[in-house]
């Protein structure tokens, strides 16, 4: 109670009494104060979680007051039944506290509803005004709700709208005075502050049962949780809160460009975009749902629904493609779209032959490769040759292939003389091919071969001259005359050697002409007989001043010798002639003695066969024993097998009486073999007789 009601009350009893002592009969004729304004404590239609109540009230006196006692008061249900006795207040003042409503009976608590208190003063064996109030209690948490969001995906943005079930019945007393919902991110949020009410700040949805609906305003991108309870009039919310999952998606489709070239293309472009979109999607929905779109050089856009358009740039030249999706909740990238570079060439590079041959190098060919927007290959192109006029297939030259420009060295030495026509083929950076045979001025590509200086070698045996010695053996014995060659035709093809001598080759290297060609390189190769420990063998030697060459050939097994100059940038290759070196085989021949008994101790023939250069089997070679008697032809009369290092035995024994007396030449002859690398040969005759 205020001060001032204190105060004023204070004084109305004073008064009272006052006039009890004066006039006492009057005092016996006055009246109770009245009862105005009967409240209850937080306002008359607030439910109360609680059965406690605190009245308070204000007193009116009367003009004639009677003494007050006490307050009174007692508590009806809705239909007017009081409950329980009246209770009676020793306070006389203005306010009543702990007011609680009846338990009902078999119950042992009250019942939770809308009551009305009735309220009076009471005194000098009367009772004063009644005034009444409603007592609104309520303690039951309403049911649970459901809710749901209105739309699978929501845009990022937007307002995100959830719909709440009404909570099943029966309802609170108090009915639903609305809803409370919380965003939940993980953290556990919880709609109110209390652990079983919210306040009026905290009912985000005021409506009662009919707001069944509510705006989230804009939500972050990814997945949010809308916590809502049913919050009753008296403030108590549903136990259990309903958790309703909200898909935000706030990006643009990510949108790949497929068909589009690393490099140029030679032909239109088809180029297809394709959307992506990990959240609300891309899938075709009608006009208003996903799409794709694609523009060349800032045309109108190519349109269709879902994730992929396509759409085809052409025409030469450098162009800009830009793309970008709308997914299904609506974010689009066409502020920000994507784009790449088309780079499209459908012309054919221009090629041509240099306008003359270089006369430093005539078989360097050459051609220009001119492409004005892709630019000329660095990788591709080719040159090739034919002879002039024919219908055959144009030969591959090795091409060298640099920025603009073809390069192919003719090896024109080893084509025969005659024309020869060539084709360039070129390419640009986008694939464009053309091929041409003509040169900058636009004649034809033709070359007449030899394009380079020819050369040619004389070539033989001996040095600057060959001594030959003919011989012709006859009834007188064997005649010989010495002869000198100077000429290298004139000189033998084949010479025969002695086994371990080396032998000089000359020849002379000049033009078609005959001038001499000094200072080049000239290549002697020996090819070995079969059986040799080395197949072949290369020398170089050097043309002099006047063209001429030497050399001096090792020892070694028969050979095939053959000379060559492999040509320069201006003079063409050339062979002379190929030459046989016959190597004969050399045998050591002994005796074991000069003179043999008739039918004594037999006489030891033995030797051994050279073999430098060359390996003998495990198993030996083959030697014919041969002898004669005077001037008559050689016989054999034993052929034996050496061993592996080539050498042999014989033991023969002189038997026959006729050969008393007579005197016996003997030699070893090596026959041929296939993989033999010498020449047949004989040993030194040797002398025995018989006695």
């Amino acid at each position: 109670m205020s001060p001032v009601r204190a105060l004023l009350l204070a004084a109305i009893l004073a008064l009272v009494a006052i006039s009890a002592s004066l006039h006492p009969d009057m005092a016996a004729a006055g009246e109770l104060p009245r009862i105005e304004a009967l409240s209850v404590a937080g306002g008359e239609n607030l439910w109360h979680t609680e059965n406690e109540f605190r009245l308070t009230w204000n007193p009116v006196p009367t003009a004639e007051l009677a003494t007050v006692d006490s307050v009174d008061y007692r508590i009806r249900d809705r239909s007017g039944n009081v409950l329980g006795p009246t209770i009676r207040s020793g306070s006389a003042g203005q306010e009543l506290r702990q007011v609680h409503i009846p338990a009902a009976a078999g119950l042992g608590t009250a019942v939770p509803g809308r009551y009305a208190v009735e309220v009076w003063f009471e005194g000098d064996g009367s009772e004063g005004t009644h005034a009444s109030a409603a007592l609104l209690f309520d303690d039951i948490r309403p049911a649970s709700v459901g809710a749901r969001s209105s739309a699978e995906w929501i845009r990022a943005g937007s307002a995100a709208l959830i719909e709440i079930e009404h909570p099943t019945a029966p309802l609170p007393p108090s009915g639903i005075r609305g809803y409370a919902v919380a965003l939940d991110h993980g953290s556990g949020a919880v709609p109110c502050a209390g652990p079983d009410s919210c306040s009026e700040a905290e009912t985000d949805l005021r409506s009662g049962t009919e707001g069944d609906s509510i705006s989230l305003g804009p939500l972050f991108e990814g997945t949010n949780v809308a916590v809502v309870v049913a919050v009753s009039g008296a403030g108590l919310r549903s136990e259990v809160a309903s958790r309703t999952v909200l898909h935000v998606d706030g990006s643009a489709p990510e949108v790949a460009l497929s068909g589009a070239p690393q490099g140029w293309s030679s032909r239109p472009v088809i180029l297809t975009a394709l959307a992506t979109d990990s959240q609300s999607g891309t899938a075709a929905a009608g006009p208003s749902g996903p799409q794709t779109s694609i523009a060349v050089d800032g045309g109108l856009p190519v349109q269709a629904r879902g994730g992929a358009v396509t759409t085809v740039a052409r025409g030469d030249g450098i162009h800009r493609v830009t793309f970008y999706g709308r997914d299904a909740v609506g974010n689009s990238g066409e502020s920000h779209p994507d784009s790449a570079t088309i780079r499209i060439d459908e012309t054919a590079p221009v090629l041509a032959f240099a306008k003359s041959q270089d006369p430093s190098e005539p078989e360097r060919i050459e051609a220009t490769v001119v492409d004005a927007l892709s630019g000329a290959s660095q990788t591709s192109g080719s040159i090739a040759v034919r002879a002039a006029g024919s219908s055959v297939q144009f030969t591959r030259l090795p091409t060298r292939v640099s920025a603009g420009k073809l390069t192919a060295i003719w090896d024109s030495d080893s084509y025969p003389v005659g024309s020869y026509e060539f084709r360039a083929k070129g390419y640009d950076d986008a694939g464009n091919s053309a091929e041409t045979g003509r040169r900058l001025d636009g004649s034809r590509m033709v070359l007449a071969n030899p394009l380079k200086r020819t050369t040619q070698i004389e070539f033989g045996f001996g040095g600057r001259q060959m001594v030959w010695h003919r011989c012709n053996r006859g009834p007188g014995g064997t005649r010989c005359h010495r002869e000198t060659i100077a000429a290298f035709e004139r000189r033998p093809a084949v010479r025969t050697a002695p086994f371990g001598r080396g032998v000089p080759v000359a020849g002379r290297l000049t033009s078609a002409s005959g001038s001499p060609l000094p200072g080049q390189p000239i290549e002697l190769t020996e090819t070995f007989a079969a059986g040799a420990a080395t197949a072949t063998r290369t020398t170089t030697v050097q043309s002099g001043p006047d063209g001429s060459f030497l050399a001096h050939l090792p020892p070694g097994p028969s050979r095939e010798i053959e000379v060559g100059f492999a040509g320069s940038r201006l003079l063409t290759r050339s062979r002379g002639r190929t030459i046989r070196l016959a190597v004969r085989t050399a045998l050591r021949f002994h005796a074991s003695t000069t003179t043999a008994a008739i039918g004594g101790a037999p006489v030891v023939f033995s030797g051994q066969i050279a073999h430098a250069g060359a390996a003998i089997p495990t198993l030996g070679r083959p030697i014919e024993l041969q002898f004669r008697v005077g001037d008559s032809p050689w016989s054999e009369f034993r052929t034996v097998q050496t061993d592996a290092a080539g050498r042999f035995r014989y033991r023969y024994t002189f038997s026959d009486d006729d050969s008393r007396g007579v005197r016996f030449q003997f030699r070893a002859y090596a026959p041929a073999q296939p993989d033999w690398p010498y020449e047949p040969g004989f040993s030194h005759p040797l002398a025995v007789t018989g006695r």
